[in-house]
């Protein structure tokens, strides 16, 4: 089971450019008189339509190879969809309308830092040093990115009221991560079609006024893209790097942000933006080069996830291709080379 981390951080950087794409796209389908409660309902309901789809397709040309959601994963996909689909974007909302703009921007940066906490005090998920710098830096350049230093900042009520929603979404991404071996399509289109369904009767309710048809379009669009492809991506990548590092590389995402705004509005870059993408840059690179090798006890480990045989640890039978089933892997001690993947979560100590 020896660590190939680049397909897995390549994954969670693309999930970051899709993401991060998503605010300034947004900004434009705000000044066309869409209600934000309707904008984060069709945005949800655009990723868990579009990947109910995609999982379709897949169903009908017979390529799945993942494992499917069962009763053990559902506590963790309803905690995911509760925490980070439901209470984090309604908290959020609510917040926004007592907080500064620059107060607003810094404190969601929070998102990294609350997953890396929970990842390591209650997952106990293993985070080195090197590790543990990549995190400080891309947090640091996210909020030089994202932060208006000129105008005020204060701690109110409101940002109390942000920080608790970025604890929640550290909570969904470390829910996440102990589902994250079983099919990500499944995993997202429950989240999307749940959540933007409660959102949407949410503003019904409220008296917010539908937007036009062409707007409800666009939006389901950059939704399926932003969230649901960018989400998918996500969890991809916590197969391999866990839910800390997959966040420090994900909090890349105002990088992208900020790239478009420069081609859509034609917000040329500070010299803050040159100091926190030489940040993010370092940040990640640190984490491309991250080596984490030693000594450590597998115990017995029976799971279901999609593999293949033609990688050693799963060559238990004569299965062609990927492809998923409940499998066993024996009790062994051994070094080299890994990370907190979904192979090494039981038994392991740094």
């Amino acid at each position: 089971m020896k660590s190939n981390t680049l397909p897995f951080i390549l994954q969670a950087l693309l999930a970051a450019i899709f993401f991060g794409a998503s605010a300034p796209i947004a900004k434009l389908l705000l000044g066309d008189n869409i209600a934000p409660i309707f904008l984060a309902a069709f945005l949800y309901l655009g990723s868990g339509t579009g990947i109910s789809l995609v999982k379709l397709a897949q169903r009908l040309q017979s390529k799945e190879g993942e494992a499917g959601i069962k009763a053990p994963d559902i506590k963790w996909l309803v905690g995911a969809i509760i925490s980070g689909g439901i209470l984090a974007p309604i908290i959020l909302m609510v917040s926004l309308q007592n907080t500064p703009a620059s107060t607003a921007s810094l404190l969601l940066n929070f998102e990294g830092v609350g997953t890396t906490l929970i990842a390591l005090l209650f997952f106990k998920e293993a985070i080195s040093s090197r590790a543990w710098t990549a995190i400080i830096v891309i947090t640091l350049a996210s909020i030089f990115l994202s932060t208006n230093f000129t105008s005020g900042f204060g701690l109110s009520l409101g940002a109390l009221g942000i920080i608790l929603a970025c604890i929640l979404w550290g909570l969904d991404n470390n829910f996440t991560r102990n589902i994250s071996g079983k099919d990500p399509l499944a995993i997202v289109a429950w989240k999307g079609l749940v959540a933007g369904t409660f959102s949407f009767f949410l503003a019904f309710f409220l008296g917010n006024q539908l937007p036009s048809l062409t707007i409800i379009l666009s939006t389901l669009a950059l939704g399926f893209v932003s969230y649901g492809l960018s989400t998918m991506l996500f969890i991809r990548s916590m197969r391999g790097l866990g839910a800390a590092r997959t966040s420090a590389l994900y909090g890349t995402a105002p990088l992208a942000g900020v790239l478009l705004s420069i081609v859509i509005f034609g917000e040329f870059p500070s010299f803050l933006f040159i100091i926190a993408a030489i940040l993010m840059i370092g940040g990640a690179l640190l984490l491309i080069n991250e080596k984490h090798e030693h000594s450590h006890v597998h115990t017995v480990l029976f799971h279901e996830h999609s593999h293949s045989h033609d990688d050693p640890s799963h060559g238990h039978d004569d299965i062609k291709g990927i492809h998923s089933h409940e499998h066993e892997h024996p009790a062994e001690e051994h070094e080299h080379d890994h990370m907190p993947d979904i192979h090494h979560r039981h038994g392991h100590e740094e």
